[in-house]
């Protein structure tokens, strides 16, 4: 089958189409208080076979092209993440990845094999597969929720660690490695990739950011795809390995993430643009995947029985034993238990064994599909009403300050653009009452298409991008100064000026 220019025609009609559509889809799905995973399944069902006929039965490709956006996904959760707000929670969230996951598995697979009857390879490799969680499945319904960082810092560390382990235990299961190796070798196996994995991300991550700070590039542009290239070298590097590539592009993004690097703002709007396009194609091929008229109401009754066990007993079970790694409190442990969103992450693992020919891997991927679509259609837009429901919801847990920084490579200095955000503290505060260190200053404030040299005196006001001049080595203490003002209002920490 050749492919001209009228074919490439066609595809970027409709591809096109079809994004843009995606894309208002989040405003509808945001309105909604659903995942956008869901409509994207949706839109790949209408436009599969059963829909506007487009034909898709290639597993192996749909394995690879999975694997491909995760690795985005897993590099934009890192980047964006900061781990000074998810360090405090890094054991438990770790815990959850490693110790929470097994008993998910043991759980799930149990269960199946016993109430339902499954073989036990399938029975393991459902629990494997609906294991891990997803951040932006979870995030997406609660973007305007304000929890507290100690849970969002779980629930990030959990679902960028958690992928690791899994895709190697479902990719033993589906080879029958575990099997025949036994679970002393397989649990030996996971380790080793893991620790690999950790190893390559870390050094991957420290070297490409020593590098990129002496790296005068060209165009400001060049800094986000030379960070997103490095992220992907670090995957590639821990697969040559024979190791965990996710946790190694996820540890080394959350390096890169977190290194005093030029332009993280724009890097930050860049990866989340490149994963949101990730995970649109994703989502809406695993929908062309699924033959609807393949579903049978046993199969539909095995995904619901399934997810109950899996949210009603396992993710409990899971969160309370992983509590044991660091004790959180009830409230926590009843929300983390709900808030264990899947997405797309089981649907993919499901196509490794559909693409290894494993026997019932068609109906175990038809499980696994109608399990998440059913279950985050039930958990999604009840996990506000959760929240509240157990007093978690913090009107003073405020988002970050937006703050992009470009190098004075002359002076040794970075100029920060900050943006005041309607909720901010900041709001009311004179520009002499911030009490920023010595040496930084506010030399623009933009307000409402104008420009002020501010005054001491200047009252900031919400909506207002500030312009800062900080010397490199206060540009951290300048930002940690004026987060705790936009949490804590002007008396945050009187009296002391770093």
């Amino acid at each position: 089958m050749t492919f001209d220019a009228h074919d490439l025609d066609v595809f970027l009609l409709v591809g096109s189409a079809v994004t843009l559509l995606a894309i208002l889809a989040v405003r509808v799905s945001s309105r909604a208080g659903l995942p956008s995973l869901i409509l994207y399944l949706l839109m790949g069902v209408a436009l599969g076979s059963s829909g506007l006929g487009i034909e898709f039965s290639d597993a192996a490709l749909a394995h690879a092209i999975g694997f491909g956006a995760l690795v985005v996904i897993l590099a934009e959760g890192g980047l964006t993440t900061d781990w000074r707000e998810i360090r405090p929670s890094m054991p438990l969230g770790l815990a959850l990845a490693t110790i929470g996951m097994a008993v998910s598995v043991t759980v799930v697979a149990v269960g199946v094999h016993y109430l339902l009857g499954l073989p036990w390879q399938i029975a393991v490799l459902l629990g494997a597969a609906t294991s891990a969680t997803d951040a932006a499945a979870v995030f997406s319904v609660l973007r305007v929720v304000p929890l507290p960082r100690r849970i969002t810092g779980v629930l990030e560390a959990e679902s960028g660690l958690n992928d690791a382990p899994t895709v190697v235990l479902v990719v033993l299961v589906s080879a029958g490695g575990a099997l025949e190796h036994g679970v002393l070798a397989m649990g030996l196996e996971i380790l080793y990739e893991l620790v690999v994995g950790l190893g390559i991300g870390l050094a991957v991550g420290w070297l490409g950011a020593w590098t990129m700070r002496r790296a005068a590039l060209p165009s400001s542009g060049l800094y986000p795809l030379a960070v997103v290239c490095l992220t992907v070298l670090a995957y590639g590097l821990g697969a040559l390995a024979h190791a965990s590539g996710f946790a190694a592009v996820y540890v080394a993004a959350l390096v890169l993430g977190n290194a005093d690097l030029p332009h993280r703002a724009a890097t930050r709007s860049f990866v989340e643009g490149v994963a949101w396009l990730a995970q649109i194609g994703l989502f809406i091929m695993l929908g062309l995947l699924l033959t609807p008229e393949r579903l049978t109401w046993h199969t539909i009754g095995i995904a619901l029985v399934a997810g109950f066990v899996l949210t009603a007993v396992a993710r409990p079970l899971s969160v309370a034993v992983s509590s044991l790694v660091q004790r959180a409190p009830w409230r926590d442990q009843a929300f983390l238990s709900w808030a264990g969103l899947r997405g797309a992450v089981p649907i993919v693992f499901a196509t490794i064994p559909l693409a290894a020919g494993v026997p019932g891997a068609t109906q175990l991927f038809d499980i696994v599909f109608v399990l998440v679509v059913a279950f985050t259609l039930l958990t999604g837009p009840t996990l506000p009403w959760v929240a509240r429901r157990l007093g978690l919801v913090d009107g003073q847990e405020l988002r970050d300050l937006e703050v992009e920084a470009a190098p004075l490579e002359r002076v040794a200095a970075d100029l920060l653009q900050v943006r005041i955000a309607d909720e901010s503290h900041l709001h009311g505060v004179e520009v002499g009452e911030l009490r920023l260190p010595v040496g930084a200053s506010i030399s623009l404030v933009v307000r409402d298409e104008s420009v002020l040299v501010p005054e001491p005196t200047t009252a900031l006001r919400r909506g207002d991008d500030l312009i800062i001049v900080t010397p490199r080595g206060l540009r951290e203490s300048t930002e940690e100064r004026l987060r705790l003002v936009s949490r804590h209002g002007r008396l945050a920490r009187w009296g002391r000026r770093t």
